[in-house]
């Protein structure tokens, strides 16, 4: 195990461990685990068998998150410049990146090469794109951060889920506009998740855009332009898929669609979770807040935050964007998730346990203590929110 240390003029020596360090090795694996159920298949060819990665999702790693607990550890801020400049973190992300990819290549190989029913090719496409989704959480770890090669293989990455606009939305529009109305990643009390996905998709999609033509804008080039970030990531989509097409035959093109909706969902159902209901105020002069710890939804959970680069210390991320995983921190009074994002996942998808769960949750927080003025609330749900937990002292829509 490495110690990291440093004298500290007040506090004297001071040391650390991450005693995590190798359990982070757990990320680069995650993104494979769809080959297990094609495995059980080639073992025993039961088409069942392929929707073994969907159970071991949304039973399994919500039980392991319920079972190994809450990590409350966080590196003192001393050890941080270290424990950040430690290269063995970043390569973990940069050798997670290829294993998306293996898996969409094995995935269509063994939907195009086995004799297969329409339900199990459905069960493999949904299954791919599930874990393939969660390319986006690669990128995104790899997008904020300030090195040349981790930004290029953040939008080489976004090809296999073909969302190459995520990187400049999510950095400059989503961070700039995170729990506030104008956001559409940001979900609203009382909005389900699937009104969510009809606003939250499109509407990053059309942030996007308008970043990236601002953005060339200033340079003087059009959008059109070969600098252009999300068109480049969505020619490799292009390219990557339209070459299992070519290789795989025209079965590739329902197993692609279903791939890429499942992965896209799969943000969705993260951005949904995240921010539900919390709120930034707005400043006398017209400009909002800062963004701090308790505008997200935290998750303390160690096997979930093993398998997502600790994407569930949120509060820490979106008030330190540029920080590392492996030194984001927890904090005290902030909002906290009861179980990890994939058993909130679960519980997201069917919304009326959602409302019946979180929105107590959101109304107990500390900063909020059931003022309906300070949560962002869904305007088609205002009049029945403020009939059921009284009226707001004003409108955040």
């Amino acid at each position: 195990m490495i110690t990291y240390s440093v004298e500290d003029p007040h506090k004297g020596k001071m040391t650390y461990q991450d005693k995590k360090r190798y359990l982070w090795m757990v990320s680069i694996f995650y993104p494979i685990v769809p080959l297990i159920g094609v495995g059980f298949y080639l073992w025993h060819p039961a088409e069942w068998l392929l929707f073994f990665p969907l159970c071991f999702i949304y039973v399994f790693v919500p039980l392991f998150d319920h079972w190994m607990g809450r990590d409350h550890n966080n590196p003192p801020e001393e050890i941080v410049p270290q424990l950040s400049s430690d290269p063995y973190y970043k390569w973990l992300t940069v050798a997670t990146m290829p294993m998306h990819f293996v898996v969409l290549f094995i995935m269509a190989w063994f939907v195009a090469t086995y004799e297969l029913s329409w339900p199990a090719i459905l069960a493999c496409a949904i299954v791919a794109g599930i874990y393939n989704g969660f390319a986006i959480n690669t990128a995104h770890e790899m997008g904020h951060k300030d090195t040349q090669l981790e930004k290029v293989l953040a939008r080489v990455v976004l090809a296999v889920p073909a969302y190459g606009h995520f990187c400049v939305e999510h950095n400059t529009g989503h961070h700039r506009d995170v729990s506030t109305p104008e956001d559409p990643a940001s979900a609203r009390m009382g909005e389900s998740i699937y009104r969510f996905m009809l606003r939250e998709i499109p509407g990053c999609i059309k942030r996007g855009i308008e970043v990236e033509k601002h953005r060339l804008a200033r340079q003087g080039k059009g959008f059109w332009h070969l600098d252009n970030q999300i068109l480049q990531s969505y020619a490799l989509s292009l390219l990557l898929q339209g070459g299992l097409v070519v290789a795989f035959g025209w079965v590739m093109v329902p197993f692609l669609m279903v791939h890429n909706l499942l992965a896209w969902f799969q943000l969705t159902s993260a951005n949904y979770i995240e921010h539900y209901g919390l709120l930034r105020m707005k400043l006398a002069n017209g400009r909002y807040e800062r963004c701090l710890p308790h505008h997200s939804w935290n998750a303390d959970f160690i096997a979930t935050n093993l398998m997502l680069f600790h994407l569930q210390r949120h509060s820490d991320h979106h008030a330190n964007p540029m920080r590392r995983y492996q030194s984001l921190r927890t904090f005290e009074d902030i909002p906290q998730l009861p179980n990890g994002y994939f058993g909130m996942f679960l519980l997201a998808y069917c919304p009326p346990l959602w409302f019946r769960v979180m929105d107590p949750l959101l109304l107990a927080l500390p900063h909020i203590r059931g003022d309906l003025s300070k949560i962002n609330i869904d305007p088609k749900s205002r009049a029945s929110l403020e009939a059921r937990y009284g009226e707001s002292q004003a409108s955040t829509a």
